[in-house]
């Protein structure tokens, strides 16, 4: 199975626990101010919709790319393996 690497840094504990972290406060400050929970629930279903547009968009382009997807896929995530192997404190989350 070929690795991911967004999803390998998403699920490093440094990233994990910081979108956590981003993820909370943005939740309390919805249930906190219902002024600004009424444009962040319109400005999400506007990011929903553009995404799958985008989406639909550049499917035929990333289908003709998907070679060259492959290869730098391949190249940061030994990228990824050389800044694991550098930088210990990305296997720690935020607060450690």
């Amino acid at each position: 199975v070929q690795e991911n690497v967004l999803q390998r840094v998403l699920q490093l504990p440094v990233v994990s626990s910081t979108c956590q972290t981003l993820q909370r406060k943005y939740s309390s400050t919805k249930e906190s101010h219902p002024l600004m929970a009424s444009v962040c629930e319109v400005y999400e279903r506007g990011v929903q919709g553009a995404g799958a547009l985008a989406m639909w968009g550049m499917e035929p382009v990333v289908r003709r790319l998907e070679p060259q997807f492959a290869v730098a896929n391949n190249l940061a995530c030994r990228g990824l393996d050389h800044l694991e192997e550098k930088i210990p404190a990305l296997q720690y989350p935020v607060d450690k």
